[in-house]
């Protein structure tokens, strides 16, 4: 049985403490650094730049799992990999030739992942299940932190899981927004690998403690 594993999200950290923060995630119990990067198209918000992600991927001693809420990815893929990305997140929806992209993003030594917005149905994935690394189902509408969690998302995982078992794919379920220690045990029970969590980690009074909390209750 594979390990199940914590990405807190940067986009919940304290911008102005962020090597702080950083030095946090890699002193705890979290597997990945999960970096959001919107570009106020896709979604209707902007977040970490080149530089920033150049940055982070200094100070962090853990993977950089990145999700890329933008419009046209294609055009990035060189760039992340070569700021040290381990993961390579496209959307499902940003994308017209999503076999290619994935294709393009493993030739560059990255695990390629898809994400799918609340509304887009998992089945969308059969024909590419094999080419994927891992999928992200957002559980929130996608663009801003500490939305409510769309309980419909346990369907999904239950439908993904299915399809990635039936196809014998290797494919990890990854869950993002909404993530708290209520609600991380059904995830994993319906069939997830990695739990994003960003405000209830990075709100907390304790971090490394509320990580260590999470990683427990899904161990």
């Amino acid at each position: 049985m594979n390990k199940k594993l914590v990405a807190p999200s940067l986009l919940a950290a304290d911008f102005a403490n962020l090597q702080r923060d950083i030095e946090m995630v890699n002193n705890s119990e979290a597997d990945w650094f999960h970096v959001d990067v919107m570009d106020g198209v896709f979604v209707p918000n902007i977040s970490f730049g080149m530089p920033v992600i150049q940055a982070i991927g200094k100070h962090a001693k853990k993977p950089l799992d990145v999700h890329l809420m933008i419009v046209d990815p294609d055009r990035y893929i060189d760039t992340f990999a070569e700021l040290g990305a381990y993961n390579l997140t496209v959307h499902y929806e940003a994308c017209t030739h999503l076999h290619r992209t994935l294709q393009a993003i493993r030739a560059k030594g990255m695990k390629a992942g898809v994400a799918l917005n609340p509304h887009t149905p998992v089945s969308l994935l059969e024909d590419v299940i094999n080419d994927i690394d891992l999928v992200i189902l957002m559980s929130v509408n996608p663009g801003f932190g500490g939305q409510k969690f769309i309980d419909n998302t346990y369907r999904k995982i239950s439908q993904l899981k299915e399809m990635i078992v039936t196809h014998d794919a290797s494919t990890l379920i990854e869950i993002d927004g909404g993530v708290n220690a209520g609600n991380a045990r059904d995830l994993i029970d319906a069939g997830a690998d990695v739990l994003v969590a960003g405000n209830f980690v990075f709100s907390s009074e304790n971090q490394p403690q509320t990580i260590a909390d999470l990683k427990a209750v899904i161990s």
